[in-house]
C-alpha cells in the first residue's frame, strides 16, 4: 500500500504496520466449512443485490448510475480497505502536523510511524472483529459497500438469529447507505469537504502536542474515556464543522436503521426478535468489551443510530416520507446537531 508521506518517504503512520497487526488481532472469526462459507458468500451478495429494491420501494430514493461495488469481506480484507480509508482522511493532517516546530526529526518520525501504525492496528484489529458491514464513500469514484462475512455468521450464531433472516437484515442497513450515497451524488463529495475543512483548520504544534498528552493518559488510566482527535478540535469553527458531521452521520445512520426495520416485517419473519437481541449486543457483551467501546468512543456511535433514528421517525410521522426526502435535495436541508434532537425545528425550517 502506497500513501503519501510527510517527510523522507516515511508516512506519519505506518499503514502496511497497521493493517498487519490489525488482521492479527482482528482473527478469522469463527469455524466454517468452505462449501458452508461460499454459501454464506453467495448469500449475502443476493441480499444486497434484493435489498435495492426494497430500500427504494420503503424510501423513493432510486439508487443512481454511479457503480459503487458490493464486497464481501473477510476480516483482513476489512482490516485493509479501512486502512486504505484512513490514509486518505488521516494523512493530508499528518502532513499538516509534520510541518509545526514540534514535528520529529527522522528517526523520532520513523520510530513514531512505527508505533502509531500499531495503534491504528489495535483499533482496526478489534473493529475487524466487530463490523457486520459498512459503506466506505471515500472509495474512489463513488464508494463502495463492504459486508464482512464472518462477523455476521459469528453474531448469528451469537444472537441465534435465524440465518438466512439475520443475512438479510444486514444487507437492508448496508444497502440502504449504499443507496444514500448513490441517490445522493453530492453527499459523498459534502463529506470530504468537511474533513477538509476540519484539516484547514489545525494549528500543527498545539495539535501535535496535546495528542501526544491524550495518548499517553490513555495509556496509564489517567482518563477513563478518550476523545482523541476530536478532543483537541476546539475552536469555534472547529466545533461548527463536527456538529454538521455530527447532525449527518446521525441521519444517516438513524435513516439505516428505520429502513432495515421498516422493510423488515414483509420479508424477515423473526425481524423483532432479531431487533431485541441486537440491541442488546450493541451495548457490549464484557466488562472488556464494553471499556473498549467507551475508549474507542462507540458509545457516541451508538448514540447517533438511537438519536437518527428517533429523527427519522417523527419526521416521516409528522410529514409522510416524501416530504421527510426534502432532506436529500441539498446540503443546506441537511439536519443540524440540534435538529436531530428537535426535529419539529427541522421541519419548520425546511417546510415552513
Amino acid at each position: 500500500m502506497s500513501q503519501d508521506a510527510p517527510q523522507g518517504g516515511t508516512p506519519m503512520i505506518d499503514w502496511d504496520l497497521a493493517v498487519r497487526v490489525g488482521s492479527r488481532v482482528a482473527g478469522d472469526g469463527p469455524e466454517i466449512g468452505a462449501g458452508q462459507a461460499d454459501a454464506v458468500v453467495a448469500e449475502l451478495r443476493a441480499g444486497a443485490t434484493r435489498s435495492t429494491g426494497l430500500v427504494r420501494d420503503f424510501t423513493g430514493l432510486e439508487a443512481g448510475s454511479a457503480t459503487a461495488p458490493v464486497l464481501v469481506v473477510d476480516r483482513a480484507g476489512w482490516v485493509q480497505a479501512n486502512a486504505d480509508g484512513f490514509a486518505t482522511i488521516i494523512e493530508p493532517l499528518a502532513g499538516k502536523l509534520m510541518t509545526g516546530k514540534s514535528a520529529p526529526g527522522g528517526f523520532g518520525h520513523a520510530v513514531g510511524s512505527r508505533v502509531t501504525g500499531a495503534e491504528v492496528g489495535l483499533l482496526l484489529g478489534f473493529l475487524g472483529g466487530k463490523v457486520l458491514g459498512q459503506f466506505d464513500p471515500f472509495f474512489a469514484p463513488s464508494g463502495r459497500l463492504l459486508l464482512v462475512a464472518p462477523n455476521v455468521v459469528a453474531v448469528e450464531r451469537e444472537i441465534g438469529a435465524d440465518p438466512h433472516d439475520f443475512r438479510l437484515w444486514v444487507c437492508l442497513h448496508e444497502e440502504t447507505h449504499r443507496v444514500q450515497f448513490t441517490a445522493v451524488p453530492w453527499m459523498r463529495e459534502h463529506l470530504f469537504s468537511l474533513m477538509s475543512q476540519i484539516t484547514g483548520t489545525v494549528e500543527p504544534d498545539v495539535v501535535l502536542t496535546d495528542l501526544v498528552r491524550r495518548a499517553s493518559e490513555l495509556v496509564r488510566g489517567a482518563r477513563e474515556g478518550g476523545a482523541g482527535l476530536m478532543g483537541v478540535l476546539g475552536t469555534p469553527e472547529q466545533r461548527a464543522v463536527l456538529d454538521q458531521v455530527t447532525g449527518v452521520m446521525s441521519l444517516l445512520e438513524g435513516h439505516a436503521d428505520v429502513v432495515m426495520d421498516g422493510v423488515g416485517p414483509s420479508v424477515i419473519p423473526s425481524v423483532s426478535a432479531i431487533r431485541k437481541k441486537f440491541n442488546v449486543r450493541r451495548g457490549g457483551v464484557g466488562t472488556l468489551d464494553r471499556l473498549l467501546r467507551r475508549l474507542l468512543g462507540l458509545d457516541a456511535k451508538m448514540a447517533q443510530y438511537r438519536d437518527g433514528a428517533a429523527f427519522v421517525r417523527q419526521v416521516v410521522d409528522k410529514v409522510g416520507m416524501a416530504d421527510f426526502n426534502a432532506v436529500w435535495a441539498e446540503p443546506a436541508n441537511l439536519p443540524t446537531k440540534d435538529e436531530i434532537h428537535q426535529p419539529q425545528a427541522w421541519i419548520s425550517r425546511v417546510h415552513g
